[in-house]
C-alpha cells in the first residue's frame, strides 16, 4: 500500500512504505480535516467540474444530475493484489479515525468522502486507488454542498476560502477540449478470434465444466489530441442519464450496473445480465423487449447473476429480497434484463455491519462480470481472453466516513493511458452460457462498445 497526502491537482508520485509507516505527511493521529457546508445551487455538477477541475484528474459519480464531483488530491491510497479491498478500506478508516469534521448538512455523501476504483483481477497491473478530493461538490434533490479536505496544520479559514472559490463563477481552470480525429484498432483479439474464444467457452460449458462465463474484449483508440476526461464524461452522461457516470483516475464511463449501495443500514444491488441490441424502431424494440423477457438463454444467464448476489449478501444481512422475475431496462443502445436485490444489514454481527467497500469485496466478482462457479469461470477468462482487464468490470464509486456509499461495476467505460492521453482502451463483455451463439455474442459486444465509441467519435 502507498498512502500520500498532497495539495495539487496532480497525483503525487507514490513510493513503497515500510510496515507500519504512516506515509509522507501523515502522522499517527488526525492528518486531514473536513468541512461540509450547504451552498447555493451552482448549476449542473458536470458543468461545474468542467470549470474547476484540471483535465487530467476529474472525480465524478453522477446520475440524473445528482451525485458527487471533486478535484484536487488531499490524499491518495494505492492498493493492489488479493487484499486490495481490505487495504483501501483499512487506509480509509485510518484517515477518518479521529479526524476533525464539521458537517452542517449530514446527508449520505457529506463529511469525509473518497472516490475509489479497483481492478477486476487481483493480479492486474491496474491495481486500485482511493482518492480523497481537496474539494467535493454534491447534490441530492435541492440540497447542494461543498466539502473541503486539508491538512490539519493548514491555516484556519483556508477551507472556507476553498469552498467559496469552488462554486464561484469565473474562467475555467483549463478549457475543455475534444480529442479531434480518432482511429480504432483491435485490442488483444480481433472480432473473429474473440468469437472463436466464445465457441471454445460454449464447448467447455456444454461439457459440464461450468455454467456461465463472461468473456470481455478490448478496442484501442488513438486520438489526434489528448483525451480530456471531462469532455468524455459529459458526453456519456448526456447520452446515458439513467446510468451512473463516473471518472476516477483516468477510468471514465457510464455504467448501468450498481454493485452495491449502502445507506443507513440498507443495501441495494442492481443486477444486469441478458442483453439485446435496440433497433431504434419503437415497435420493433417493444417486440425485442418481449423476446428478451422470454429468452431461455438470457433468463438462465440472469438467474446465475442474481443468485450470486443474493448468496454474497446473505451472510451480512438480516434479510435479503430478490424479485421473482427481472424487468427489462431500456438504454439508448441496448436493453438488459435487470433485477434489484435489497437487504437489511445485520448490525448485531461481530465487528458491526460491514461498510460499502467490505460489501463490494464480498460481492466481487459477481456472475454478471465473471461467471459461475466463480473459480472455474475466472480460470477460463484467464485462459481465453488473452488480456489484462485492468479496472474494467471492477468496482468504482465512493465511500463516506460511516461506510455508506455507492459502488458500481466499471462497465461501458474506457481507460485513458496514464503515459499517453491520446491512447484509450475501450472494453465490452458478454455472458456466455450453453445456448450462446458466438456471432450473436460478438454483435452484442459491438453494441456495448457503442457508448464510448460514440462519445469519443472517429471512424
Amino acid at each position: 500500500m502507498t498512502t500520500t497526502v498532497g495539495r495539487s491537482g496532480r497525483p503525487p508520485q507514490p513510493r513503497s512504505l515500510e510496515p507500519g509507516e504512516p506515509g509522507p505527511g501523515l502522522s499517527s493521529g488526525s492528518r486531514l480535516r473536513w468541512r461540509t457546508t450547504r451552498v447555493a445551487d451552482p448549476g449542473p455538477l458536470l458543468e461545474l467540474l468542467a470549470r474547476r477541475s484540471p483535465s487530467a484528474s476529474p472525480l465524478a459519480w453522477v446520475r440524473r444530475g445528482e451525485g458527487l464531483v471533486g478535484w484536487g488530491e488531499a490524499a491518495r491510497v494505492q492498493a493492489g493484489g488479493e487484499h486490495r479491498f481490505a487495504t483501501a478500506a483499512a487506509a480509509w478508516r485510518d484517515l477518518v479515525l479521529g479526524a476533525p469534521v464539521v458537517d452542517d448538512v449530514r446527508l449520505p455523501g457529506t463529511g469525509p468522502v473518497a472516490f475509489t476504483s479497483l481492478s477486476f483481477d487481483a493480479s492486474s497491473a491496474g491495481g486500485g486507488v482511493l482518492v480523497v478530493p481537496e474539494v467535493l461538490v454534491g447534490r441530492r434533490g435541492d440540497v447542494v454542498w461543498v466539502t473541503t479536505a486539508e491538512p490539519v496544520d493548514s491555516p484556519v479559514g483556508s477551507a472556507s476560502a476553498s469552498a467559496a472559490s469552488a462554486v464561484a463563477a469565473g474562467d475555467p481552470v483549463e478549457p475543455v477540449h475534444g480529442p479531434g480525429g480518432v482511429r480504432y484498432a483491435d485490442g488483444a483479439l480481433c472480432g473473429p478470434r474473440w468469437a472463436t474464444a466464445v465457441a471454445r467457452a460454449v464447448a467447455r460449458i456444454q461439457a459440464g465444466e461450468l455454467e456461465k462465463v463472461v468473456l470481455a474484449r478490448d478496442l484501442v483508440a488513438e486520438a489526434e489530441h489528448p483525451v480530456d476526461a471531462r469532455w468524455l464524461l459529459a458526453r456519456l452522461a448526456e447520452a446515458y442519464p439513467s446510468c451512473w457516470s463516473f471518472s476516477v483516475d483516468g477510468l471514465v464511463g457510464a455504467t448501468p450496473e450498481l454493485l452495491v449501495r449502502r445507506e443507513r443500514g440498507l443495501v441495494h444491488s442492481r443486477v444486469l445480465a441478458g442483453t439485446i441490441r435496440r433497433t431504434g424502431d419503437e415497435q420493433r424494440d417493444a417486440a425485442l423487449a418481449g423476446s428478451l423477457a422470454r429468452s431461455g438463454k438470457d433468463l438462465e444467464e440472469h438467474e446465475y447473476a442474481v443468485r450470486s448476489v443474493v448468496s454474497a449478501l446473505a451472510p451480512h444481512c438480516r434479510t435479503t429480497t430478490a424479485p421473482d422475475a427481472p424487468f427489462v431496462l431500456h438504454l439508448p443502445n441496448v436493453m438488459h434484463l435487470a433485477s434489484d436485490v435489497t437487504g437489511v444489514l445485520d448490525d448485531a454481527r461481530p465487528g458491526g455491519a460491514p461498510g460499502v467497500l467490505e460489501l463490494a469485496a464480498a460481492l466481487h466478482p459477481t456472475a454478471a462480470v465473471c461467471g459461475t462457479p466463480t473459480p472455474a469461470a475466472a480460470a477460463l477468462i484467464a485462459e481465453l481472453e488473452g488480456m489484462d482487464r485492468d479496472r474494467y468490470a471492477g468496482p468504482v464509486g465512493w465511500v463516506d466516513a460511516g461506510g455508506d456509499g455507492e459502488v458500481g461495476l466499471a462497465l461501458r467505460c474506457a481507460r485513458i493511458d496514464p503515459d499517453d492521453a491520446r491512447r484509450v482502451r475501450l472494453f465490452a463483455g458478454c455472458g456466455v452460457v450453453a445456448g450462446s451463439d458466438p456471432m450473436a455474442e460478438l454483435a452484442e459486444s459491438d453494441a456495448k462498445l457503442v457508448p464510448v465509441r460514440d462519445a469519443l467519435g472517429g471512424a
